[in-house]
């Protein structure tokens, strides 16, 4: 039995806010040298795609501070969604905080192993192409055969 431990994470939200957990999560856990993986499944593909297009939403999210009250009728008008992801990245870039693909990277050169949910590219026709490199493909009895054997386990 190995004394190193493991760190499993399921990835299955695919904005912008929810992006951070699992790259945060992992590449902290490989730099205090757990083994980590990330199971990436249903809307956390998005995570994995060459082109990011990550937004963020205050719908359904009463706790996203708002530089001014907006009401929810507002927030649920066209072009919105975009303006606050805008915002949100600007004040992210501006504060100093790295970007997911800067935290993506951070993990692969941390040897985290990202692997994308082969059902879940079948079921919404995504090509291969369409993902990063040195990522693998699998299904649930692959991340189980990791997660079965790990110290810690989240799901995101």
């Amino acid at each position: 039995m190995s004394d190193e431990k493991k760190l499993a994470i399921i990835a299955t939200k695919g904005s912008l806010d929810w992006a951070y957990p699992p790259f945060i999560l992992a590449s902290t856990a490989a730099a205090l040298g757990y083994d980590t993986q990330i199971f990436f499944t249903f809307y956390g593909l998005a995570l994995l795609k060459k082109k990011l297009n990550l937004q963020v939403t205050s719908l359904g999210n009463p706790a996203m501070p708002m530089p001014a009250p907006i009401p929810v009728f507002l927030q649920a008008m066209p072009g919105m969604q975009s303006m606050m992801s805008s915002m949100m990245k600007k004040t992210m870039k501006k504060k100093g905080v790295a970007s997911i693909e800067e935290l993506r990277d951070l993990c692969f050169e941390a040897e985290v192993k990202m692997i994308a949910c082969q059902m879940t590219v079948d079921l919404f026709d995504f090509k291969t192409s369409e993902f990063i490199d040195d990522i693998e493909y699998g299904g649930a009895a692959t991340f189980f055969e990791f997660a079965g054997e790990s110290d810690i386990c989240l799901y995101i």
